[in-house]
C-alpha cells in the first residue's frame, strides 16, 4: 500500500524515515527545487561495476544458471587420467 508521510526537517537538516529503513542506503534526487525523490538503493563497488555491463551480465547469468543446473560432483581422477592419456596418444 502506498503511504504518504509528513516529516519535519530538524535544525541539523535531517529527517527520520523510520526503523524499517534503518541501515539502508537511499538515493535522494532533487527533481526540482523543493521536490525530492527518495529511493532505496544497492551500492556496487567501482571494481565490480564491470560485472553489471550488459555485455558481461548476460553471459554471467547464463553461466550461473548452468552452474545451478549442473551441481559440482566429485571427479574420478583415474577416469580423467585415462581420458587425457587417450587424447594425448590417440
Amino acid at each position: 500500500m502506498l503511504q504518504t508521510m509528513i516529516k519535519t526537517v530538524g535544525i541539523n537538516g535531517q529527517i527520520s524515515l523510520g526503523k524499517s529503513y534503518a541501515g539502508k542506503k537511499v538515493l535522494i534526487e532533487e527533481q526540482e527545487p523543493g521536490v525530492l525523490l527518495i529511493r532505496t538503493a544497492k551500492v556496487i563497488p567501482d571494481n565490480e561495476a564491470w560485472l553489471h555491463q550488459p555485455a558481461v551480465l548476460a553471459p554471467l547469468q547464463e553461466a550461473m544458471a548452468w552452474a545451478v543446473a549442473h551441481p559440482a560432483q566429485e571427479s574420478n581422477l583415474e577416469t580423467l587420467d585415462d581420458a587425457l592419456n587417450v587424447q594425448e596418444h590417440g
